[in-house]
């Protein structure tokens, strides 16, 4: 399935809450899916794929607070600029719905921001996992909520074991 003639690649990678389909071109990294049934990792895919394992590696194992990654997000303007905001959550930390709103402009658009939420198809990395209600209670997570606690609880850990506030 060719992406503006680009050719795609995707492989698998084996996280500790479940399996994770990475789909990317040359340019970039397409989407990071959570999955029920993967295939065999891919091994010749290009380098953007193999940073993207890599990076997670780190992730999981508590080495990585940020992603460095040439990212293809594929989404409406307002979607981007949600997304965008989603990178400025710190490691660790989370904002409400409202408060993503507010960061692109649209006060009062928070259904919207967990529409562009629901829309992310690149997990992890651009960090919807951050993204509470205002109540702070946990609520809409596309990969399932008990996976969205995990992340959050697993950021904190890292935290505190590094003796970093948040």
């Amino acid at each position: 399935m060719p992406v503006n003639n680009m050719e795609v690649f995707n492989t698998y990678y084996r996280s500790e809450i479940g399996p994770i389909e990475i789909v990317g071109t040359e340019e970039g990294i397409i989407s990071v899916s959570f999955i029920e049934h993967p295939g065999s990792p891919i091994i010749d895919v290009p380098e953007c794929i193999r940073q993207c394992v890599s990076q997670l590696d780190q992730y999981f194992l508590g080495k990585r607070l940020e992603f460095d990654l040439r990212l293809l997000m594929h989404g409406t303007d307002f979607q981007k600029k949600v997304w965008e905001a989603l990178f400025t959550i710190p490691y660790g930390q989370t904002r409400s719905y409202g408060e993503i709103a507010k960061m692109t402009g649209r006060n009062k658009a928070f259904r919207a921001v967990g529409n562009a939420n629901n829309k992310n198809k690149i997990a992890i990395i651009i960090p919807c996992h951050r993204v509470i209600g205002s109540n702070g209670k946990l609520i809409g997570y596309a990969a399932g909520l008990w996976r969205k606690q995990w992340l959050l609880e697993h950021e904190k850990r890292v935290m505190l074991k590094k003796g970093i506030s948040s």
